[in-house]
């Protein structure tokens, strides 16, 4: 996890890097940044149009250049991007769909009951025609879109019972605005009666009913009495223009952000005095001052600060957001995050996307649930104080310039998709490359593998795992499954392929029992080289028979023989007993090679007490036919055998989880041997 999220940092830096270097290139060929002022002037008729359709201010009635070029200087400076902006949008010229109501519950769910936005209906009345034409409504859906206004359709010949119940016997348009300032109230439903049915004069009708609801002051003790009152309000943003009612833009976000921000339109047109608004450090008109309780912010001043409706959006959800705001953006992050999976997976294909959908469900499932006690305890009446200082946290963080270039950045990549997957493509094939590179030596066989030969080894471990449950190595419980549930042995005797080679994880390994060798005495070098020359003799003669018969299954039969505390312990019948000076063997063990050879007298003597209580004492390795030397490093199995430690674990992990000697797992605990107290304090003869 920490690895991807270390990756998605990492890509959100390229991104700032990026959108830098594009901003050098533009001013390279150019001579012009982002943020540098547009002379209006300069501009054509049709550019001006543009700005103040994206601004949403009406020009129907200006009919001469001077006069639209007045209103655009009015509703606020004009910035190269915005400019690039506006023109980007009027040629893409993209197709807005527009919702078709079923009946009265989807009218009811989409609209009464949606309360921070606005949607105009087109009611068509049986066997009416429609009162907006289709390619006038077609103009009219893609001009109030701009400004988040839904659209819809409702045919009453698909309900006609709730359109008599509405009063809605003739073909109408109608406006669904909320009617109260608190977040989530009740909506209003407003009938146009207007007589021409033209684009600009339905569009003057929606904004005059939006701006209506904004809090408009006239004269300058207004807004001294305004300025200094506090109320509910955190967070107030004011316009002061010399305007007739405020621009589309600045009404949607007003009832966008109803309970959060208060919108206030302040016309300077007629004043005299504007001595208060000198105090107050408003200078220029027009001015957009967000005012908050750490002071005051002029917005346009910033990198991305448009006078527009998205760039302001951006701006106040920053600043002032709701629980919903960070959900998703957490959504958001989370699954860019989940999706580094898919480079960093090595391998087959198939096992890329089947590990993406894994961390994708898994990071997902956590999200949701972990977001469920942040709900509840948003809801206490004791987190007021934090929620508070959160958001001033939020405030200072967000009126930064660093804070302004990352908004910048995010408007820019939202509004060039392709630039965005494309990039994170890129990252992600970088780091799949230098994962490739970087396991390339330590696993080859991972990296290499197939399509088939994954599935294949899914399917093994699945079968595996259906038949071979197993818990942890630790907690698994000391007596055998066979005694309680005798059905288990006859289930499993129905696989015996599963289970004589099942496919299990190897993490017990890493808890069996290691120590190291150690003797008691030293003897000479020539007397240990003729002693393990023997050995080796007698292993190479008979350890033909001993593989062939590590296949047969016997039951534990141990027997011990009672010795003196003078370190000369004894084996089990099972592995060896060091009676009369050698180690006797089981008669398994004698169908193949001595298990554990071992001369007390000869051969230096093993201390048996750096052993653990229940491994059983032996002298050699089974794996590799060899005694053990003094120093060498052991690991023993459940069953209570030794070996090396290098060869049991490659054992184990060639996929054989059981002992070479007695066939016990490897993975599953058996019951330790009993070892009786010694009767005498003298070594046996």
């Amino acid at each position: 996890m920490w690895l991807k999220l270390f990756f998605l940092l990492l890509y959100f830096l390229v991104l700032f890097v990026l959108a830098r270097f594009f901003e050098a290139i533009v001013w390279y060929e150019t001579g012009i940044f982002a943020t540098q002022l547009v002379d209006p002037v300069a501009l054509s008729f049709k550019k001006l149009k543009t700005i103040l359709e994206c601004r949403g201010l009406g020009y129907s009635g200006l009919p001469e250049k001077k006069d639209v070029r007045e209103l655009v200087e009015k509703s606020g400076d004009l910035m190269e991007g915005e400019l690039y902006s506006a023109l980007k949008e009027e040629e893409a010229s993209e197709s807005v769909s527009s919702t078709n109501f079923s009946g009265e519950m989807h009218f009811y769910e989409l609209v009464e009951d949606t309360k921070d936005g606005i949607w105009l209906v087109q009611v068509i009345a049986n066997d009416r025609s429609p009162l907006v034409g289709k390619i006038h409504w077609e103009k009219m859906v893609k001009k109030v879109s701009r400004f988040g206004i839904r659209t819809g359709t409702f045919n009453c010949s698909s309900d006609p019972r709730y359109c008599r119940r509405r009063g809605w016997l003739r073909s109408t348009l109608i406006m669904s605005v909320p009617q109260t300032s608190t977040s989530k109230g009740k909506v209003m439903l407003k009938e146009y009666s207007g007589r021409k049915i033209e684009v600009e004069h339905i569009f003057k009708w929606i904004t005059a009913h939006a701006a209506s609801r904004i809090k408009t002051i006239y004269n300058a003790e207004h807004l001294k009495e305004e300025w200094n009152k506090s109320d509910q309000y955190w967070v107030k943003i004011y316009l002061f223009a010399n305007l007739d009612q405020p621009p589309a833009f600045f009404s949607a976000l007003s009832i966008k952000f109803t309970g959060r921000v208060e919108f206030i339109f302040v016309n300077v047109e007629n004043w005299d005095n504007k001595s208060f608004m000198t105090d107050i450090g408003v200078y220029n008109m027009p001015s957009y001052i967000l005012r908050t309780p750490e002071g005051i912010y002029r917005y346009g001043n910033h990198t991305g600060e448009f006078i527009s409706l998205q760039a302001m959006d951006s701006f106040l959800r920053s600043l002032q957001p709701e629980v919903n705001d960070l959900f998703v953006l957490s959504l958001v992050l989370v699954n860019l995050m989940a999706w580094m999976d898919l480079f960093i997976t090595q391998g087959a294909t198939i096992k890329r996307f089947v590990v993406l959908i894994s961390t994708l469900g898994t990071y997902n499932s956590l999200l949701i649930i972990s977001w469920l006690p942040v709900l509840g305890f948003l809801q206490l009446p004791y987190l007021d104080s934090f929620y508070e200082y959160s958001l001033k946290l939020l405030r200072y963080s967000n009126t930064t310039t660093l804070a302004s270039w990352v908004r910048a950045d995010w408007m820019f990549y939202s509004s060039h998709p392709a630039l965005f997957l494309s990039t994170y493509l890129g990252h992600g094939l970088l780091i799949d490359y230098f994962e490739k590179k970087r396991r390339r030596n330590s696993n080859n066989d991972e990296v290499n593998a197939n399509n088939l030969e994954w599935l294949s080894s899914l399917w093994d471990w699945y079968t595996s795992y259906l038949f071979h449950p197993i818990a942890s190595f630790q907690n698994f419980p000391i007596e055998s499954d066979w005694d309680e549930d005798p059905d288990l042995f006859l289930e499993r005797l129905a696989f015996p392929d599963l289970w004589l080679h099942p496919l299990i994880p190897t993490d017990y390994i890493k808890n069996l029992p290691m120590w190291r060798f150690k003797c008691l005495g030293v003897h000479s070098e020539e007397e240990m080289s003729e002693g393990s020359q023997d050995i080796e003799n007698d292993s190479d003669s008979e350890s033909t028979d001993t593989f062939s018969s590590e296949k047969e299954v016997f039951e534990d039969k141990q027997s011990i023989v009672h010795n003196s505390p003078g370190r000369a312990s004894h084996c089990d019948a099972e592995a060896c007993s060091c009676a009369n000076k050698y180690c006797q063997t089981s008669p398994y063990e004698k169908k193949g090679r001595s298990y554990g050879l071992y001369n007390a007298n000869e051969d230096m003597e093993p201390d048996w007490l750096t052993w653990p209580a229940d491994m059983l004492h032996c002298t050699e390795c089974v794996v590799c036919l060899e005694n053990f030397e003094n120093g060498c490093l052991l690991m023993g199995l459940p069953c209570g055998h030794v070996f090396h430690q290098n060869c049991i674990v490659m054992w184990l992990a060639g996929g054989r989880h059981c002992c070479p000697v007695c066939r016990w797992p490897s993975y599953k605990k058996k019951q330790p041997y009993a070892q009786h107290q010694p009767l005498s304090n003298d070594v046996p003869s």
